[in-house]
């Protein structure tokens, strides 16, 4: 048997990839042994509209629908399912279930027959997509990156339905838990996830782990996009962890005026007016040695997409290995790929698209976010979880949410503590919650309020 029956032509049409055989040797492996079909469906994720050959759907699906009912499945049910259905004529009657009985070469194989149909299947799909992308090219109804973003998303699709979700048993995370743990006791950092290089936070949180949403929300002028950048430069820089960073709000030249100011020391006035003096340069060009083969990857793009975002990624990935990062700044101005009229239910998708992100790709997702006006409307001016704009998917998609405050801010020269920053961590699934506090510095930087400035 030939594992994958390719594309070819009869005559003028295409005949799709599709094992027939296969097909037949599947369904005849659980007419001999019905206990087959659970290991088919959870192992390989087969269902009937993998089948190329309608009447395989059909039977399959009449063999699934036994077994859900804890009925045995046998030549006769299967008959018998399909003829109460009428549909046993159109898969060629009692004659051809018969057939596929001895059609089979051995039931021991079925698992390998189903993983031959499923991947004919994702073929075929694939297939079908280039064709769909051919058609939208040649009809020129869409700009060129657009079409890019639809083919992406198509084979994304494409891949996650090739790939079903994996079960495991109890025992089995357990014991993948206590190997983690052993690792962790052998790591000399002081928390099990990345550093965020801001020590009490770090020890509130655990530091940044693998496939969690961490969400840093705030009103305007807090400081949101300086915080993030300054994580990501300690995780880049003193970590050397792969990071990408989505700027939609800050351009690259931005964040490397912030990156210069944090680094050198240069009077920030100076950077942002172009007004350099001779002594600034010395700094300036230690500080822009400190980014050389920094793994910290700028993102520059004020329309990125969540397909676009993924398939930087990936590139990313492929290219220089594992990222172990990923912060968008901010979730609010993320493209909507597919706008439904409805801000509440984009801006949810787009907070479960992060989330399946950090999945994806195993590591933690940072994403900045707005608040809404009614955090101005109360006395105390501190956020909390409802002032979340336009969604409450953003609570519950993240593990962790972090929300700024600045007294100064509210109070000006009336504030008792001019350029401290709360870190209130108002929602943390593994931990803590309360108000980290730190001060801005000459440099940009937010420091512990008990730093002593070297």
């Amino acid at each position: 048997m030939s594992a994958v029956e390719t594309e070819r032509r009869v005559g003028n049409a295409i005949v799709p990839p599709h094992n027939l055989d296969a097909e037949q040797s599947v369904l005849g492996a659980i007419l001999l042994a019905d206990r087959a079909i659970h290991h088919l469906t959870l192992e390989t994720g087969l269902r009937e509209h993998d089948f190329y050959r309608d009447s395989h759907g059909l039977i399959f699906a009449a063999m699934r629908a036994l077994h859900n009912a804890g009925q045995p499945v046998d030549q006769l049910t299967v008959s018998d399912q399909l003829a109460r259905e009428g549909q046993l004529e159109a898969v060629g009657g009692r004659e051809a279930i018969d057939a596929l009985y001895g059609s089979v070469p051995s039931a021991a194989n079925a698992t390998r027959y189903a993983e031959i149909v499923r991947d004919t299947a994702t073929s075929r799909r694939l297939l079908t997509a280039t064709y769909e992308i051919q058609q939208e090219i040649a009809a020129a109804r869409h700009d060129p990156t657009a079409l890019i973003e639809a083919a992406e998303r198509r084979i994304l699709e494409l891949r996650a339905t090739h790939l079903p979700g994996q079960v495991t048993t109890l025992a089995a995370a357990v014991e993948a838990e206590l190997d983690r743990l052993a690792e962790a006791a052998k790591d000399e950092r002081a928390v099990p996830g990345l550093p965020t290089g801001i020590p009490e936070l770090d020890r509130m949180l655990g530091g940044l782990k693998p496939g969690r949403l961490y969400v840093v929300a705030a009103r305007p002028e807090m400081g949101k996009s300086l915080l993030v950048l300054q994580i990501a430069l300690h995780v880049a820089l003193k970590q050397r962890a792969r990071t990408l960073f989505a700027l939609l709000e800050m351009d690259d030249a931005e964040t490397a005026e912030r990156f210069l100011a944090m680094q050198s020391g240069v009077d920030t006035d100076r950077l942002r007016l172009k007004k350099i003096a001779e002594a600034d340069w010395r700094p300036l060009l230690d500080a822009a040695a400190t980014a050389t083969d920094a793994p910290l990857y700028l993102l520059d793009d004020g329309y990125t997409s969540l397909s676009s975002l993924r398939a930087h990624a990936h590139q990313l990935q492929v290219r220089y290995g594992e990222l172990q990062l990923i912060i968008v700044d901010y979730l609010q101005l993320m493209q909507v790929e597919e706008p439904t009229g409805n801000r509440t239910t984009d801006v949810s998708a787009l907070s479960r698209g992060l989330k399946q992100i950090a999945r994806k790709f195993h590591c933690p997702v940072i994403a900045v976010s707005q608040l809404n006006r009614a955090v101005e409307l109360r006395p105390d001016k501190r956020p909390q979880l409802s002032d979340l704009r336009e969604t409450g998917a953003i609570e519950a998609d993240a593990n962790v949410v972090a929300m700024l405050y600045r007294e100064d801010y509210y109070l000006g020269q009336e504030s008792e503590h001019p350029g401290q920053l709360e870190v209130i961590v108002r929602k943390n699934r593994d931990g803590p919650k309360g108000p980290v506090y730190l001060q801005q510095d000459a440099r940009l930087r937010h420091l512990p309020v008990d730093h002593h400035l070297p």
